[in-house]
């Protein structure tokens, strides 16, 4: 015997308890994930010890200058990094502190001290996972292909910018910008030149670039960075290094949550949520389109870096997202899954407990030119390219998102130009949009009908969207018409239309009402009919008095019965009701 179906409120709850397993099921890993990197993990791992590499400096620096320290860095390297591999939704994301959250975090760390900034990490973790659950991640998917060519060259130039002092052997360098701290290294750096450190970097980036385009599969990366080590120690270069690092991580706690401060806490949360939401999203974007046949899933990527931001404080670490530097790095040096992510946290764990002392020794120089070689790496030339030839306004809003992004930030960058491309596809949809007049389809009637048609009535066809951007300019049209009795407007085409563009439409129908001409309205879809009845186009609820007709020959009809002569009425009314 078969169990009932449950119906009512029980099969309710059941279908929603259904949809929320399957929606957690979505953001959870998979073991196919792995499969590849347990049947052949070399490449992956080699990848992750040339991005622990790259990462280690790095996340220092960043935990520095956000004002928590340096072993604040290396925590969320470490924490943020396992945890968003695991769990994030790409397959090449490496995810750690970046200088675009730094920039964020000073003035949180001012006015909250350090137990804020934690406390705001937690919270903006627990903002990504609801916001991954919400399916939000999936709006990157409408990001315009000009955006994000624009962000990525943007980035790679702040990137390069980031390497300046480290390159010229400066360690002071000041500026709240980028450009700003790399044009004050250029200026140390004429005062009192010293050619071994841009030696040093120029040389490994050479190496890596010229080596890498002949003999892909070797790891130039790192043969670099050994050699320039080496040869710094042997010959005893006066050359700037690593130095010491810290040697352990905090206990987890979360005595930095206090409630009385939670509150004051939600905004800069959002701020942090928001900014990293959004350079994760735009980071794995860029590693599809520098790997072939990658396709990353945004809500789950905002979920893993939830996860991240929310283990990472618990250690001490400072909020994290996706970073495109060591990304880029990670897919130009060769890797093919997760593991090498999951890979380079784990080296810069055992880095932290085990070989603290020879990696203090490789010259920040060396380093600055492993990101130098990716920055060149980072460009696709190609496409840039091809959409400076597509539009104008595609090379506006490209153009626009990479000076923003190089100039400010990459929020501000991003949001000019969606911006910039919403208001241009606007302009083109507006122009697209269009009003003509159509012959009338009379059928089978006399010549001198025909001549009495076309004297008193006229058809117009309005196809595309009729919304603000276009609305006026089809009320100038229909002003214009004159010397006839009966104007049809055949609606069919349009593809959408706003409230203003209903308003207008129904200024434009009274002011030719005003002057004695019918309006006669034909195939209009009922979504579209919506907003004209919601507007007060239509007085009444008949059809017929609407002037309202599914098919233009009904309203043709319905017009010869208006102007034919009297002896014309009666073929005419039957035609028109049948």
């Amino acid at each position: 015997m078969t169990e009932p179906t449950p119906t009512g409120p029980a099969a309710a709850t059941e279908s929603t308890l259904g949809r929320a397993a399957r929606s957690v099921a979505t953001l959870l890993p998979r073991w196919s994930e792995w499969k590849p990197a347990v049947r052949s993990p070399g490449a992956d791992l080699l990848a992750g010890l040339i991005v622990a590499l790259v990462a280690l400096p790095l996340a220092l620096g960043f935990g520095i200058s956000s004002g928590l320290g340096a072993a604040a860095g290396l925590t969320t390297a470490v924490i943020a990094g396992a945890v968003a591999a695991v769990f994030g939704g790409s397959r090449f994301q490496v995810s750690g502190p970046t200088g675009a959250m730094t920039v964020v975090l000073v003035p949180i760390v001012g006015q909250y001290g350090p137990t804020g900034v934690l406390a705001v990490g937690l919270i903006a973790g627990l903002v990504l996972v609801v916001l991954a659950f919400a399916g939000v991640g999936r709006a990157v998917r409408y990001m315009p292909a000009p955006v994000i060519e624009g962000f990525t060259a943007g980035i790679a130039v702040v990137i390069a910018l980031q390497q300046f002092p480290a390159a010229l052997g400066i360690t002071d360098a000041t500026g709240e910008k980028v450009w700003q701290s790399a044009a004050d290294a250029v200026h140390q750096f004429v005062q009192d030149p010293s050619l071994l450190a841009p030696a040093t970097a120029l040389a490994v980036a050479a190496v890596i670039l010229v080596g890498g385009r002949y003999l892909p599969r070797v790891p130039f990366s790192l043969i670099a960075v050994a050699v320039a080590t080496v040869l710094a120690q042997l010959l005893h270069l006066d050359i700037d290094r690593i130095g010491a690092i810290p040697a352990g991580f905090a206990a987890p706690t979360l005595s930095f949550l206090h409630l009385g401060q939670l509150t004051s806490l939600i905004a800069p949360a959002l701020a942090v949520a928001a900014l990293a939401a959004l350079e994760s999203l735009l980071s794995a974007t860029a590693a599809d389109s520098m790997a072939v046949g990658a396709r990353h899933n945004p809500d789950r990527e905002l979920f893993g870096q939830g996860l991240a931001n929310i283990a990472a404080p618990v250690l001490g670490g400072v909020p994290a997202t996706g970073a495109i530097a060591r990304t880029a790095v990670n897919v130009r040096s060769g890797a093919r899954t997760r593991l090498a992510a999951l890979t380079h946290a784990v080296i810069l764990a055992a880095i932290v407990y085990l070989a603290a002392g020879l990696v203090a020794q490789i010259p920040l120089a060396a380093l600055a030119g492993v990101l130098l070689a990716t920055t060149v790496r980072m460009v696709e030339t190609a496409s840039i390219l091809a959409i400076t030839r597509a539009t104008r306004a595609d090379t506006v809003v490209m153009a626009a998102t990479f000076l923003l992004t190089v100039v400010f930030d990459l929020v501000t960058a991003v949001a000019v130009g969606v911006g910039f491309a919403a208001i241009l596809a606007l302009r083109a949809v507006a122009k697209s949009a269009r009003i003509e007049q159509v012959p009338l389809d009379t059928g089978d009637h006399l010549a001198e009908e025909h001549d009495l048609l076309r004297e008193h009535i006229v058809a117009y066809r309005i196809d595309g969207a009729l919304f603000f951007a276009a609305a006026h300019r089809f009320l100038l049209e229909l002003a214009d018409v004159a010397d006839v009795k009966v104007v049809i407007l055949r609606m069919s085409r349009i593809t959408a239309i706003d409230a203003t563009g209903a308003i207008v439409l129904k200024d434009a129908i009274t002011k030719l009402e005003h002057r004695h001409i019918t309006v006669l309205i034909s195939g209009i879809k009922p979504e579209h009919l919506r907003p004209l009845e919601a507007l007060g186009v239509f007085t009444t609820t008949n059809s017929e008095d609407r002037h309202l007709f599914d098919t233009t020959p009904r309203a043709i009809a319905y017009a010869r019965q208006l102007v034919l002569p009297a002896h014309h009425y009666t073929t005419t009314t039957n035609e028109a009701r049948s």
